[in-house]
């Protein structure tokens, strides 16, 4: 009998060898979230969907589960609306100039945006051109100089001039930026001006069939819709017909505005001649979501008064575009893997018996992939005193399919906070490299950030092109990022998962535990920038 039992073992030998290890408890722990996250059953997680809700729903309940305290004012979830808006409909402007009216169209002259901080906006006034509208005092460069835009109108190039470092260059690349600056100056509304790289990839004409699709936004506790700029809002984009329009009679010329942009020389700025009448209606609609807090409170008696924030968002694009007959988009890796950590290395702390001086707040965000709304609206209303918090430490899409050699810090560079992640790399055997893809501009672009903007330190953890990591980071994002794809049956390295987490766990216990609070970096552009906020 044992002689005929051997040849059907002896058969099945080869397929027993070429089966996975059992997964330790630890990876199966990280995978388990993964896994319920990810699965068809939660449709893509989409912010203000019930699908979301069911995936807030489990992340509370394990939080309760670990031994958090509910961290959003006595309970686990932080209310936010968000907004959607668009333009209601094609605006009329009226360009004045010698007591006549000179013709200004929409579609060919400009495109108006909406402003869902003011639905119904207008306003009249002189126009004053600022360049680029940048001021960036580390690189001596202030468009603003020598220019009142003091109840003006500010008409600002798109994009930005070269030669700005790539963090810097995608920040005062976003519009609302541009248009905080000319707010702080007293101008009351923008104009985005159509350069000659933006008439080549996207006219302002090309662009105004399309000018009522939707964005999204948040609207506060007061129920007003939030904008980077209320004071003076971007009311529309100009193409460069309309621009030699604005610019007519001036005393600088629009073809000197062409001409250095081509040249890379120095920018013409100066008042503009007559007035212009701008007006746009706001379309706006809401839906219900909330960020998901769990808490663990510090054990020094004056140290736990300060926090420091665990944060990864949890939603993702929900059910889109067929692509092989599959319509869910899972987010696996984008971002269940995220969230994983944050529950993990939450039980991984309350398991240990030792709480770390400083209070910790552990947040799944709603609505990153709608534009870090969630992060945004937790920094202008955190559920712990304002200026209490001394760090943000974000988990965003790490992708876990290949042996980890090292790690790449976003914002590393420019606070305390990079080498207190270089040396909980090190202790996993793990290096940390700069960012191999500058151009793409990340620092911008995850959760982070939006306490960045708040005056926080803040970094995100992301792993690295070491060994074989560069491969498979442009494999997954060519083949599986925002795409059904991106689900649990990835080959995903449960021993890198392991490794990021216990990165991630020992810098936020490090911060937590140091005598010193967290800190920007000396002379840093957004420590400068923004230190001062909170």
């Amino acid at each position: 009998m044992k002689r005929a039992l051997l040849a059907p073992l002896l058969l099945a030998g080869p397929a027993l060898a070429q089966q996975a290890p059992p997964l330790t408890p630890e990876q199966a722990a990280i995978k388990a979230h993964v896994q319920f996250l990810a699965s068809d059953a939660l449709r893509g997680r989409e912010a203000g969907t019930r699908d979301f809700d069911v995936a807030a729903e489990y992340v509370a309940a394990r939080m309760l589960a670990i031994g958090l305290q509910p961290g959003a004012n006595g309970g686990w979830f932080q209310p936010v609306k968000l907004v959607t808006y668009r333009p209601a409909e094609k605006a009329v402007w009226t360009l004045k100039r010698g007591g006549k009216d000179v013709p200004f169209a929409f579609g060919k002259d400009f495109v108006n945006e909406p402003v869902p901080s003011s639905p119904d906006f207008k306003t009249e006034g002189e126009v004053v051109f600022a360049g680029y509208g940048i001021v960036y005092p580390q690189g001596k460069r202030d468009d603003y100089k020598g220019l009142d835009v003091r109840g003006k109108i500010v008409a600002i190039l798109d994009g930005t001039p070269k030669g700005l470092p790539n963090e810097v260059n995608a920040h005062f690349g976003d519009d609302g930026q541009k248009a905080r600056l000319a707010a702080a100056r007293g101008a009351k509304a923008v104009l985005i001006v159509e350069t000659i790289a933006r008439a080549k990839d996207f006219s302002v004409e090309k662009f105004a069939p399309y000018y009522a699709y939707p964005r999204t936004g948040w609207a506060g506790p007061d129920g007003v819709a939030n904008a980077v700029s209320l004071q003076a809002p971007v009311v529309g984009q100009v193409s460069q017909a309309g621009a030699a329009k604005l610019f007519e009679g001036a005393r600088i010329r629009w073809s000197d505005v062409l001409a250095a942009q081509t040249r890379g020389s120095r920018m013409p700025t100066g008042a503009l001649t007559g007035t212009l009448a701008v007006a746009s209606k706001t379309r706006l609609s809401t839906r219900d979501s909330h960020n998901v807090v769990g808490r663990i409170e510090g054990s020094d008696p004056t140290l736990k008064a300060q926090t420091v924030v665990l944060s990864a968002h949890l939603d993702h694009v929900g059910v889109g575009e067929p692509v092989k007959g599959d319509t869910i988009y899972n987010g696996a890796m984008d971002n269940a893997i995220g969230v994983s950590m944050l529950l993990e290395i939450a039980k991984a702390i309350e398991e240990s018996g030792k709480h770390p001086r400083r209070s910790l707040l552990f947040v799944a965000l709603t609505a990153e992939e709608k534009g870090l709304i969630g992060s945004d609206y937790f920094a202008h209303f955190p559920t712990v005193p304002k200026g209490s918090i001394v760090a943000d430490v974000n988990f965003d899409m790490p992708i876990l399919t290949y042996p980890l050699v090292d790690l790449v810090v976003l914002g590393g560079e420019r606070s305390s906070i990079g080498p207190v992640v270089a040396a909980a790399a090190k202790a996993e055997g793990l290096g940390v490299v700069p960012d191999p893809e500058p151009d793409e501009m990340f620092f911008v672009r995850s959760d982070h950030y939006s306490f960045v903007q708040a005056g926080i330190p803040a970094v995100s953890i992301d792993t690295g092109p070491g060994g074989t990591g560069a491969v498979a980071a442009r494999k997954f994002l060519d083949g599986n990022y925002h795409k059904p794809s991106d689900q649990i049956d990835l080959p995903f390295d449960w021993n890198s998962a392991v490794k990021y987490k216990h990165v991630g766990l020992a810098t936020v216990q490090a911060l937590a535990d140091g005598d010193a609070r967290p800190s920007w970096n000396q002379g840093d552009f957004f420590g400068m920038l923004f230190g001062s906020v909170q």
